[in-house]
């Protein structure tokens, strides 16, 4: 009875949170196809080819990267998907958006919690692309397309403008499907109270991260909900004495790496990603951050 409940009760969470996504997504997807169209990708293609280049990835990307930076992990896939792509440039592109993605709003949300909001910016950047750098150097090549929902090169713009109608329609289907997945496995973990036995569960991990035991239930709130949530409890957590500034502020640097892991893995594997890949870059990534953090304050402590 109580599963049926959580189907239930995940249908307006779902409508709400899907709805605001598209509101992003479907803008940056038609910007993208128009620029696509009127040969302003290409244009920008030929300046930035020597350095996506070294990346694996072509000019036009640019836009992509930028996208998912700045307005998060929807809005990224939404232009990887208006642009002709092999699954070896996705795969390197949604790495770099699911390590760096949606700066202004996480950067802030990390600074209430006592983190620094251009250091935490400027850290996801150099991380981004120094893992699109590393990827290009070890992944195989492999020219199997991805995704493509736009329309063929030689379509006039009315056809163009068809076939992203078309792709929008579909892509808001996925959207909903991914969403309202999401929310049930959310209601069950609150139906069933487990996140705290998920919690003692994971404890022993934060070791091996680098980070206190204590602060478990706000990394696995960050991974199972979001940056957002996770903010959320390290400021309530914090108010009651439970945690110092310092113990928030380490968790920031696992987080900002690797948060959201649930959705983030389930939405761009979904697409044809390696999932395996993605969580492994981005538990390492976070990981190499806070023992190199905790090795500079130890070097500068002495």
């Amino acid at each position: 009875m109580l599963v049926l409940q959580a189907f239930k009760d995940a249908i307006p969470s779902t409508w709400k949170s899907a709805s605001w996504l598209l509101q992003l997504m479907i803008p940056i997807s038609l910007a993208v196809t128009l620029l696509k169209y009127f040969g302003v990708l290409a244009w920008l293609a030929q300046y930035l080819n020597p350095l996506f280049v070294h990346l694996g990835l072509p000019g036009s990307s640019a836009v992509i990267f930028i996208s998912g930076a700045a307005a998060g992990t929807y809005a990224g896939l939404a232009a990887m998907m208006s642009v002709e792509l092999t699954l070896r440039e996705a795969t390197i592109l949604g790495i770099m958006i699911a390590l760096c993605h949606a700066l202004p709003m996480e950067c802030t949300v990390n600074k209430k919690t006592g983190s620094s909001f251009w250091g935490m910016a400027v850290i996801r950047l150099i991380a981004a692309f120094l893992c699109a750098y590393l990827l290009n150097m070890w992944l195989a090549p492999n020219d199997t397309p991805y995704i493509y929902v736009g329309a063929s090169a030689d379509s006039t713009l009315s056809e163009v403008i068809y076939t992203w109608i078309w792709s929008q329609v579909k892509m808001a289907a996925m959207v909903f499907a991914i969403i309202y997945l999401l929310m049930v496995v959310q209601k069950l973990i609150e139906m069933f109270h487990l996140m705290q036995k998920l919690t003692r569960l994971f404890a022993p991990l934060m070791t091996l991260f680098g980070l206190p035991q204590n602060v478990a239930y706000m990394w696995l709130v960050g991974n199972v909900l979001g940056l957002s949530y996770g903010s959320a409890v390290m400021l309530e957590l914090e108010e009651k004495g439970m945690i110092s500034r310092e113990e928030a502020d380490a968790v920031n640097y696992h987080l900002i790496m690797n948060h959201s892991l649930l959705e983030d893995t389930i939405v761009l594997a979904s697409t044809g990603i390696p999932a395996l890949l993605l969580v492994a870059v981005r538990i390492g990534f976070a990981t190499v951050i806070v023992w190199l953090r905790r090795g500079f304050q130890t070097l500068f402590h002495q």
